[in-house]
């Protein structure tokens, strides 16, 4: 891995008190605070087997419902006491996410879906990238190590497409764009500034840690069928917001913002 070198009058940050690092994996503490934010409209049936897949290191749970019709608040706070319910003010997995996100108080957030399709037993390989220097990491089905199970012929050759395009206007070397499972640092929400309301969020969030200059990383992740209920996703629909989002921000031009040193050391990360 690439590191930046610290200049001389560039002290490391002091690590922090053991008691404060939380143990992941027998090799792995860590201090950060993880939020893990999952959109949801009508998956009650879906969220005991989420919950079930979630580390119990996770710090924070924030659900944000849809305006369920089903029993989907209430068994998230019966499986999970201290789940924190937002509630969403409009309609669109970008705009559940962006209210999720606003609500969320880690220092780290995961993205997840509500599903069943996503495991969070991964969440630990986000974590440890994060930690590990990187600003922004990205699931990708296609990653060596990936998979779905999920994905029809359409779909597979429409995010293959829109993957090439953002490659080529970017300069990226993205495996796999239209994939909901994703992590950050929470301080970097102002560089995302989420504006979308549907299923495009995930490619303009990627589209916008690439031009602000953030370090991108992607893990693998294995992509499973929905469990229970009806995707709302539309192959076409979608797919074409998604290139509209593609073509808006190439034609708003590059952004330049301060962001913290990628390569930050990992014990200046909080990691042990």
């Amino acid at each position: 891995m690439h590191t930046t070198p610290l200049r001389p009058d560039q002290p490391l940050r002091s690590i922090p008190p053991l008691e404060q690092f939380v143990p992941v994996t027998p090799h792995l503490a860590i201090s950060p605070t993880v939020s893990v934010v999952i959109p949801a409209m009508n998956e009650a049936d879906n969220l005991p087997h989420v919950f079930a897949t979630l580390p119990h290191w996770v710090d924070e749970i924030v659900l944000v419902d849809g305006n369920s019709v089903d029993d989907t608040v209430e068994v998230a706070r019966r499986l999970r006491p201290n789940v924190k319910i937002v509630t969403q003010p409009g309609r669109g997995k970008g705009d559940a996410l962006a209210a999720g996100f606003a609500a969320a108080s880690g220092d780290i957030i995961v993205m997840i879906d509500a599903d069943g399709s996503t495991d969070g037993r991964e969440i630990i390989s986000f974590v440890a990238a994060l930690v590990s220097g990187a600003d922004f990491v990205k699931g990708s089905r296609y990653a060596s190590g990936g998979h779905s199970d999920d994905l029809t012929f359409s779909r597979r050759f429409g995010n293959k497409i829109l993957t090439k395009i953002v490659n080529l206007l970017y300069g990226t070397q993205y495996t796999d764009l239209c994939y909901g499972y994703n992590a950050f640092w929470a301080h970097h929400l102002r560089t995302l500034d989420l504006d979308c309301d549907g299923f495009e969020v995930e490619t303009l969030m990627n589209i916008r840690a690439a031009k602000a200059g953030l370090k991108v990383v992607e893990v693998p992740s294995h992509e499973r069928c929905r469990i229970h209920g009806e995707s709302n996703l539309r192959a076409v629909r979608d797919g074409l917001r998604v290139l509209r989002t593609i073509v808006r921000e190439w034609r708003r031009g590059p952004v330049y913002l301060e962001v913290e040193p990628a390569g930050a050391p990992a014990a200046d990360r909080g990691v042990a």
